[in-house]
């Protein structure tokens, strides 16, 4: 299993890096489709925002990203990890539906929806004082077919 990891400060300025390397790191393994990486950097990429956006402007916070490629190249595992006290699932709001106009009126709140569409497997857990996004993507679309696998346990 090759590994990267990624330690970035808390603000908005590091996160075209964070999707960068992170397609990098997935492009390594040639078997994986473009589609399937692009999905994996936007999930990324909504985690990041969130971390970013959790720890304010402090300037000292960091958030760590690891990239985790399978061994037969079947999956792409990324884990952003911040220490901003935490995150608690059970008070997002639920939004009205794509198609219902009421839903051009939030403006926020459309990460995890994102980070559920694209990955293949999706986790949020309070990890140490902080709150870590687990995203899985695998190789074909057919192991994200399987009910179990989809959305993972968000």
């Amino acid at each position: 299993m090759a590994e990267v990891e990624l330690e970035i400060p808390a603000r908005p300025e590091f996160l075209s890096l964070a999707r960068q390397v992170v397609a990098a790191a997935a492009s390594v393994e040639p078997r994986f489709r473009t589609e399937r990486i692009d999905d994996l950097r936007l999930a990324v990429s909504e985690a990041t925002t969130n971390a970013v956006e959790a720890h304010g402007d402090d300037g000292t916070s960091r958030i760590t990203i690891r990239c985790r490629l399978d061994v037969d190249g079947d999956y792409i595992r990324v884990e952003v990890h911040d220490e901003a006290g935490g995150f608690d699932l059970g008070a997002v709001p639920v939004l009205p539906e794509p198609e219902d106009p009421r839903r051009l009126l939030y403006e926020h709140g459309l990460g995890i929806p994102i980070m559920q569409e694209l990955a293949d497997e999706a986790e949020i857990r309070d990890t140490d004082g902080g709150t870590t996004v687990r995203l899985v993507v695998y190789r074909s679309h057919a192991a994200a077919d399987e009910p179990d696998r989809r959305r993972g346990t968000v």
